[in-house]
């Protein structure tokens, strides 16, 4: 088959429902039986499947996934609440910013935008109802502060990343951290506009700090702080050289169950084994998809369509600016219609060397597309964030989704920036 028809009989499958992974293995197989003389015969894509689930770097998904579901069960969102609460409690907007960055320093801990949006949004969301803030205000806030959870490091879209195109996963961690932290501050700032221009029940917030306050600082650090040394602890090994993204993610394991079980006392011996189940029910959809991912890749570069794709580029004499407009608008509209993990797992290996043809740096380009893709988790009709929020709050996703825009907005204005502005990606990269 051409490429051009197996794109089209792929994008058919998925209009018609079948799940992602499903539609990968059926274009591979239907691939080699069509076309006898195709290299990608069965035997070809099983070991396409197995080898694709076989590297070393791809271990740190399973391992984040545990520790992530670890760090959630053991309760530590509230402590980073508390934290931030006594932070910013006291200033204007100084409430929704703490839950910016709770959702901050949590996405760092958990990954996982969704699981972000339910440990936060659980709490966050009838405490700030109960201070007078718009509850459809809150919900979106929440729902779109969380997709920094795949931004910030250590994210499981990096590592899915750099497995499809040979890029370094420490160095798209610390690639994340400034984008992760200009988003942030784009939200805080949209929360300040917000909360000027509608008012704030200040004196229902004064008794709320006041009362945190008098706990002293010592106290609330001291519950917040074995959360908030996760993230440092795992770069730290990996930019240090200590340890290999693998090897750090196997660290965040046995540092959670630490924390957990000795520290915090919020979990106990027998709540381990619940979690190893479901850490298996949350990665084995993602074992299989990263196996369909792999053979399917193979195939697209079988069919030549990177190549194709650069030839055109090249041919038509397409500039770096120009190229990226287009790049952006097309994972802007995938991430409108699919996860962010498969998006990135399909055509990270196809446009990277694309991009690279113009003098994209891949690390650059890492950001730019994890970016781009976090925000489809809060744009209908398949923004997932939305999707939890809804049965978290019990409002109408597009209530949610009109609400979030103008959050939405600023997200793509931080993202023009981490475009047009490599070192915000590249500042601290060796």
């Amino acid at each position: 088959m051409t490429a051009g028809v197996t794109l089209l009989i792929f994008f058919i499958l998925l209009a018609c429902a079948i799940p992602i992974g499903v539609a990968m293995g059926i274009i591979t197989a239907v691939s080699g039986s069509v076309d006898p003389g195709f290299a990608a015969d069965s035997a070809y894509v099983i070991r396409s499947m197995l080898d694709g689930i076989d590297g070393s770097t791809l271990l740190a998904v399973p391992m984040f996934v545990l520790s992530g579901i670890i760090m959630a069960k053991g309760g530590i969102s509230r402590r980073l609440f508390d934290l931030f609460i006594y932070i910013f409690g006291k200033r204007t907007a100084g409430i929704p910013c703490a839950v910016i960055a709770t959702c901050l320093f949590y996405g760092a801990i958990s990954g996982s935008a969704p699981a972000t949006v339910i440990a936060v949004g659980g709490m966050a969301i009838p405490m700030l109802a109960h201070l007078g803030y718009d509850k459809v205000f809150v919900v979106a806030l929440i729902a779109v502060s969380s997709s920094l959870a795949v931004i910030i490091p250590p994210s499981i879209p990096f590592v899915l990343f750099g497995a499809s195109t040979g890029v370094s996963v420490g160095h798209l961690f610390t690639a994340g951290i400034l984008p992760g932290l200009l988003v942030a501050i784009f939200l805080m700032a949209y929360a300040l506009v917000y909360c000027k221009i509608n008012g704030e029940d200040r004196d229902t917030i004064h008794f709320t700090v006041k009362a945190l306050r008098d706990q002293g600082f010592e106290k609330v650090l001291k519950g917040s702080v074995w959360a908030l040394l996760t993230p440092v602890i795992i770069l730290g090994c990996i930019c240090g050289g200590v340890a290999t993204p693998a090897e750090a993610s196997v660290i965040s394991v046995y540092y959670a169950l630490v924390v957990s079980v000795f520290f915090y006392k919020t979990l106990a011996p027998k709540d381990i084994w619940g979690i190893l189940i479901e850490s298996v029910k949350t990665y084995g959809p993602i074992l299989f998809l990263l196996a369909a991912a792999a053979a399917f890749s193979r195939v697209i570069v079988l069919l030549e369509v990177p190549v194709l794709m650069g030839n055109w580029v090249l041919t038509h004499g397409v500039n770096k600016l120009v190229l990226l407009f287009i790049v952006n608008v097309v994972l802007f509209l995938v991430g409108m219609l699919m996860d962010t993990s498969p998006a990135i797992l399909i055509l990270a290996p196809v446009l990277s060397p694309i991009v690279a043809q113009v003098g994209v740096d891949p690390v650059h380009f890492g950001v730019i597309m994890v970016v781009n893709l976090a925000i489809g988790f809060v744009t209908p009709p398949v923004g997932i964030n939305l999707f939890v929020a809804k049965s978290m709050s019990g409002l109408p996703i597009m209530t949610i989704a009109k609400k979030a825009a103008p959050m939405i907005l600023l997200f793509g204005a931080a993202l023009l920036l981490i475009i047009f502005i490599p070192a915000i990606s590249l500042a601290f990269v060796g």
